[in-house]
Parts: structure tokens; C-alpha cells; sequence
């Protein structure tokens, strides 16, 4: 952003222009109620001024709970003016606006009310002198600089006329140092009213660390609502593959291979024909068990990660050594992100590694899911290589797991993976 020259700068600030008006009508208008909270906590005192400690401590209590009842009207009207003579808007803070109005007696636990405690009783009262002073600059300025006007309008006998020498030099220091009142006062209601609006969003508004711990709650709970959701997509669509598409394809293919093996006399073309379709329907419907169990195998579901880790595992045309402790089971999505993160780890050893043997440990540890995949391959492993490693770090982040890699050259490599299970 291109930063502003200075003399536009003083132009916006100069006294004729509509910030330096702003500015100062802003200010002004926050000297009453920025001592509004004073005036409330002193009330009592000028009616009744006891000696005794008893009384003392009776109207102190008194003057305390009557300075936090007033707490709302007060940080209200202060939003309010933010509002109306700046445009901004000061947000209302839960655990301080809401609830009754005596709610506020029963809040000194909160922070929030000692935020705006701390706005009433002490920032607010330092601005109100900056204020003051933004008024009496103004004031004072406009008087100093027609003070050389007023004895010019004299009569020349008159022992108040300018026409002496010193006393010409006197209304002259005077009246420049009025201009230089009247030149600068936009300046300080400038600093006041960016002191103030900086102070008021800090203290009248939402922490905004609680703010910020309160979105990220948020989001958490948000991205967990969309795994789940994705998961459960994952297990409808595997479902309507298993009972639709994988069934017909299972029929036409007993179909094909009944017609293979019981008609004769058919031509050979014919017969080649009904081989090929044969086969190319077998190789349709392995390929199909295998996307529905990338998808979202049946048996994780119905018997848990043990059983589905060992078909994996009997897949995979190496030694695996398999050791799976996951009483109780997680839920079903981290068990999902488990299993895929295994299945694709050891794809990655089969393909890659060179490796003679894999061990694969999943273990439940109180409220984490650990698991290691461990071979004795070349290692080198580089998720930037784009082995699926990258990808696998992304599903375990999406619930907020762990991922680590150890694969130095030669070997061995290690994937270590922690899954929340009180998702």
C-alpha cells in the first residue's frame, strides 16, 4: 500500500478538515462517559460519608455493586458512539452482555468484566484528559490567536492598546502560539481518538485470543463434521458398488462362463467372443472388489482393523509380521485413516523399497492410536518424490494425527504414525 505523503497528511489533519471536526467531536463526546464510571463509584460518598468501619465497608460495597451494574448502559453507549461517529463496530462479548442484568455481580470471575472494569476505571479516565486537552488546545488556541485582534479595537489611550512597543511583542508571541495551539489540536484528537478506538476494541470487544481459540474450536469441530462426512460418502458408495454394480457384473459373469462351458456347435469367432467377454468381465469385477476396497472396505467395518489389516497384509507379496492391540476399537474414522495409511505404506514397500520383510504395528494407548511400519528396504523414501507419502500426511492432519518418516540411505525405513481415538 502506497504510504501517504506528508503533505497530505497535513492537509487531512489541518484545522479545516472534516477529521480534525471528527476527530474532536469524537473525543469530546467520550469525556462524560469516560468519567461516567467515577462519577458512579463516588455517588454515594458526598451524601454519606461514615466514620466507622462497618458503614465503610457497607458503601463500598454499595458504590462497587453499583459501578458494576452500570457496567452495561455504560460499555453500550460506548459502542454506540464508536458506531454512530466512526463507523466501527465494537462486537458484544459473551459471558458479559448476556444473561440478566444483575448477571454482572456474579461475573467478577470472568475476565471480560475486568476488561471493561479496567476500560471505566483507568484507560478510559486517561483518555478523557487527552480529550480535555484536544478541547482546551482548540479553546485555548482560538482565544491566544485573536488576542492580538481585541486591543486594536481599543482606544489608543487606553492603557490596554497594543501601541507599545513590548506589549505589541507580547500579543504577537501570543497570538502565534494561539496558531500553533489551533494547528496542532486536530493532531492530539487524532492520537486520542486512535488511543481510544484501539483501547475500546481491546477492552469492550471479544479477547480476541479467546476469539481466536474459539474459531479454532470451531473449525476443528468443522473439519472433523467433513471427514466424517467424507467417510461415511466413502461407505454408501462402497455399499451401492457391493449390492448394485458388483452383483451385476458377478451375474454376467457366471452368465459368460456358463455360456463358455455349455454351447456347442457355435462358431469359433462366436466362441472367441464370448471368451474374451468372459474374461474382460472377470477383470472388470476384480478391478471393482478392488476400488470398493479402497473405498471402504467391508470387513473394517464389520470386524475391525485386525481382520482388515491381515487381507492386506496376505496381499502383499512380502513378509509382513503383523501385530494389531486396538481394545477398544477407535471410531470408525480414525480406523479408516489407519487402514489406508497401512495399506498405502506397505504399496509403497512393495513398489519401492526392495525391501525382504515388513513389520506392521498398530497399538491403542489410552486415547492414541499408534502405528509403525517398519522395513528392511534400501530407504531413501522422499515424500517429495511422490511416493504417496504427501498424501498420507495429508489424511493423518485430517484428524489431527502425527505423521513421521525416518528413511535414511540404505535403510531401514520407518513410518510412525499417532491417530486421536477420541475423535
Amino acid at each position: 500500500m502506497a504510504s501517504i505523503s506528508p503533505a497530505r497528511r497535513a492537509l487531512a489533519h489541518a484545522p479545516w478538515s472534516p477529521a480534525a471536526w471528527r476527530d474532536t467531536t469524537f473525543v469530546a463526546s467520550g469525556v462524560p462517559l469516560q468519567f461516567a464510571g467515577w462519577v458512579v463509584l463516588c455517588a454515594i460518598w458526598p451524601f454519606w460519608a461514615p466514620v466507622n468501619v462497618t458503614p465503610i465497608l457497607m458503601v463500598l460495597a454499595a458504590s462497587g455493586a453499583l459501578t458494576l451494574l452500570a457496567l452495561r448502559p455504560l460499555t453500550r453507549w460506548q459502542r454506540e458512539r464508536c458506531w454512530a461517529m466512526l463507523g466501527l463496530h465494537i462486537p458484544p462479548m459473551p459471558g458479559f452482555d448476556d444473561g440478566p442484568a444483575w448477571g454482572v455481580l456474579r461475573g467478577l470471575r470472568t475476565p471480560e468484566v475486568w476488561r471493561v472494569l479496567r476500560y471505566h476505571l483507568v484507560v478510559g479516565p486517561l483518555l478523557a484528559f487527552g480529550g480535555l486537552a484536544a478541547i482546551g488546545a482548540w479553546a485555548g488556541g482560538a482565544v491566544l490567536a485573536c488576542s492580538g485582534v481585541f486591543p486594536w479595537m481599543l482606544p489608543t489611550s487606553s492603557g490596554l492598546s497594543s501601541a507599545g512597543g513590548p506589549r505589541a511583542i507580547q500579543l504577537g508571541v501570543l497570538s502565534v502560539t494561539g496558531v500553533l495551539l489551533v494547528i496542532a489540536a486536530p493532531w492530539i484528537a487524532a492520537g486520542v481518538r486512535h488511543l481510544d478506538t484501539r483501547a475500546a476494541l481491546a477492552l469492550l470487544g471479544p479477547d480476541r485470543a479467546v476469539e481466536l481459540e474459539r474459531r479454532v474450536e470451531d473449525l476443528a469441530e468443522k473439519r472433523a463434521s467433513v471427514v466424517d462426512a467424507a467417510d461415511l460418502e466413502r461407505r454408501r458408495i462402497e455399499r451401492d458398488l457391493h449390492d448394485g454394480a458388483q452383483q451385476r457384473l458377478v451375474s454376467l459373469a457366471l452368465n459368460l462362463g456358463l455360456a463358455r462351458e455349455t454351447l456347442t456347435g457355435v462358431p469359433d469367432e462366436a466362441m472367441q467372443v464370448i471368451v474374451e467377454a468372459h474374461e474382460e468381465a472377470k477383470e472388470a469385477l476384480t478391478e471393482l472388489r478392488n476400488l470398493i476396497r479402497g473405498l471402504h472396505p467391508a470387513v473394517l467395518e464389520d470386524r475391525g482393523l485386525d481382520a482388515a489389516l491381515s487381507g492386506i497384509a496376505a496381499r502383499v507379496p512380502l513378509e509382513v509380521r503383523l501385530r494389531v492391540e486396538v481394545e477398544p476399537r477407535a471410531s470408525s474414522t480414525v480406523e479408516a485413516v489407519a487402514y489406508f495409511v497401512v495399506s498405502e505404506a506397505l504399496t509403497n514397500v512393495a513398489k519401492h523399497a526392495k525391501a525382504s520383510a515388513v513389520d506392521v504395528v498398530v497399538l491403542r494407548r489410552g486415547d492414541r492410536l499408534l502405528l509403525t511400519v517398519a522395513d528392511d528396504g534400501v530407504g531413501g523414501a522422499d515424500p517429495a518424490e511422490g511416493t504417496g507419502l504427501t498424501g498420507l500426511a495429508r489424511r493423518v492432519g485430517s484428524v489431527d494425527g502425527t505423521f513421521r518418516i525416518t528413511s535414511p540411505a540404505g535403510g531401514p525405513t520407518t513410518v510412525t504414525v499417532e491417530l486421536p481415538c477420541a475423535l
